[in-house]
């Protein structure tokens, strides 16, 4: 072979590894490509996995929150009802009581002297009589005498209060007379003030002749 002729077949393959050289870099290229937005949409994928998963579960707390939050709304039959709490329970009456007895009487004062116990029976019960040395329930209102304002009250406390009668643990107009009153009933007790907490006003005590109306709820 001549001299030109080898060049010749140099330049030939020089040239064909020059071709294939730059198709091999441009394989690689289309391969890194593809990797890279292979890659990019996997990124999108969890991304938007993410957006929805985050989506359903904001879904998922509104609809637990919708269902175990019901709406608070009051109840005027039901007194107690937690969207009132400022209501006192309605008080447990006996079996057969006058309704009356479970709505607060008004009380207001009374007129002239007061020098000895007066009992007056407002509703009168079907119940056992109130005997001595029982524990009675009750709830009341106590008045002063002369001008009727309220110092006292059991409904506004929301219970009503429990006791020993004829021992010595009430005032003695109480003691003196509850006694032998049926359970069921709602009596007036207008009481002079040696019957209630005296003349002396000393220690926050109502001084002077009171009133007082009272709910017997049980005797036992």
């Amino acid at each position: 072979m001549s001299e030109r002729g080898a060049q010749e077949s140099k330049a030939r393959r020089r040239l064909a590894e020059q071709l294939a050289a730059q198709k091999a870099a441009e394989a690689k290229r289309r391969r890194q490509a593809w990797v890279g937005a292979g890659a990019g949409l996997a990124v999108v994928a969890i991304l938007v996995g993410v957006f929805v998963a985050v989506g359903q579960g904001g879904d998922d707390d509104s609809a637990d929150q919708a269902a175990g939050t019901p709406a608070a709304t009051a109840d005027p039959a039901n007194p107690a009802d937690p969207a009132n709490p400022a209501a006192p329970p309605a008080p447990q009456l006996p079996e057969g009581a006058d309704p009356a007895l479970g709505t607060k009487p008004t009380v207001t004062g009374g007129e002239g002297d007061l020098t000895e116990l007066k009992v007056t029976p407002l509703i009168e019960g079907t119940g056992p009589e109130v005997k001595s040395g029982q524990n009675i329930t009750t709830n009341y209102v106590g008045v002063f005498y002369k001008d009727g304002k309220e110092f006292d009250s059991s409904w506004e406390r929301g219970e009503p209060a429990t006791f020993g009668i004829g021992v010595g643990q009430v005032i003695p107009g109480w003691d003196q007379g509850l006694v032998g009153v049926k359970v069921g009933s709602r009596v007036q007790l207008d009481l002079p003030a040696e019957l209630a907490y005296g003349n002396d006003a000393s220690g926050g005590r109502p001084a002077g002749p009171l009133r007082f109306v009272v709910d017997v709820l049980a005797a036992q």
